[in-house]
């Protein structure tokens, strides 16, 4: 006889998936003040996440060039977005068809890696076989704030500050709507005491009422520098850990000088290219051929980051990432080898077992003409 207390199993099952549900949707919604090398600031009543960061770098010895991608999700309808740069920058809209070339042009290499036993998946552990698994509002005149250039770029409302004092900033952002994130002014201070200037952005949907999502237009900013610096100290307001993609073309491979507090930046490609491939390069590039270097880097604990990426020239070795392609080894296109290999010498085996059996009856069968006493 069945308890009358106690709560359904489809209703314990039930409750835990809207549990598990709201859980991941609030992961989602975390708050993000900082993506990269920016500090990304929302409404204080709603939400907006960043996703992994991705950018280009273009350095001539001379001039700067970055364009960042942003990939956006959560409820906010708007945000502000912080980026320091060393000199007065410029800021235009990137190609979208940017990321899409270097994607492709530092694609790993593909390889088949060809395997003699079945393994899972495979004829007669599964059904199939043969088939191989591949491992803003107009900005404040605050005290301390200079207002150098203000530009409408797509969904974007960019203005070109300098600050003598991280408050400053926050007069700024106070203007536009935005409530200072306590921590940011003093993660400022480093670029105040170097005098360096700020690319803020006033983001929102050019449709009324909808929110940032998505992969939004990438901002082309380009600046004077010497070095070839990206800036990256404002990620340690993170919450969450963060992922840095970083393709840098410049006329040497070019790695960090340190990991900045996070994982060792790993190199996925380093090659020499033409420059040229498509209109999106070209226009980075200008047609001239550059060293490409592809870098990913992990910061599980963004806390750690103390400084920005400054990355120096190195041995000029070219390196693609291979990936294996683990298939099982056939004969022709559907015949697994090691099948023929075993019913072959199953098939050799039983004909040996005969002929010995047939050899043992001839010598048993008494010769012609002779009559058994037995």
């Amino acid at each position: 006889m069945r308890g009358t207390h106690g709560s359904n199993p489809a209703t314990r099952i039930l409750t835990t998936l809207v549990a598990l549900l709201a859980l991941q949707i609030g992961s989602l919604v975390a708050p993000a003040y900082a993506c990269g090398c920016g500090a990304m600031i929302p409404d204080s009543s709603e939400r907006i996440g960043v996703d992994r960061e991705e950018s280009a770098v273009r350095w001539d010895g001379r001039t700067e060039t970055i364009v960042m991608r942003f990939n956006v999700h959560g409820n906010a309808r708007r945000a502000a977005w912080i980026m320091p740069v060393p000199s007065r920058a410029e800021v235009t809209l990137g190609d979208p068809a940017l990321f899409d070339a270097l994607e492709s042009l530092t694609a790993p290499e593909e390889r088949d890696r060809h395997y003699f036993w079945p393994r899972e998946g495979d004829w007669p552990f599964d059904s199939s076989y043969g088939d191989g698994a591949a491992g803003a509002a107009p900005p404040g005149a605050g005290s301390g704030v200079g207002v150098v250039g203000r530009e409408r770029l797509g969904p974007f409302d960019v203005a070109r500050l300098t600050a003598t004092d991280p408050a400053a900033l926050g007069d700024w952002l106070h203007a536009n709507g935005f409530e200072l994130p306590e921590r940011l002014p003093g993660a400022l201070r480093p670029y105040v005491d170097r005098r360096w200037e700020y690319v803020a952005v006033r983001l929102a949907p050019q449709e009324k009422g909808a929110s940032l999502q998505g992969k939004l237009s990438p901002l082309r900013i380009s600046f004077a520098s010497p070095e070839l610096v990206y800036p990256m100290r404002l990620s340690r307001l993170a919450r969450t850990p963060q992922t840095l993609g970083l393709y840098v073309l410049a006329d040497h491979r070019m790695e960090p000088r340190s990991p900045i507090g996070g994982d060792r930046p790993e190199v996925t490609f380093a090659g020499r290219i033409d420059g040229d491939e498509s209109a999106a390069v070209t226009g980075l590039t200008g047609g001239v051929p550059v060293h490409l270097t592809a870098l990913e880097q992990e910061f599980p604990h963004p806390d750690r980051i103390d400084d920005d990426h400054r990355l120096r020239a190195v041995s000029d070795t070219p390196y693609r990432e291979v990936v294996y392609n683990d298939r099982l080894l056939t004969i022709g296109d559907d015949v697994p080898a090691w099948l023929v290999t075993v019913g072959g010498g199953a098939l050799l085996a039983a004909a040996a077992t005969l002929l010995a059996v047939r050899a043992s009856r001839r010598r048993s069968q008494p010769a012609p003409g002779v009559r058994s006493t037995a």
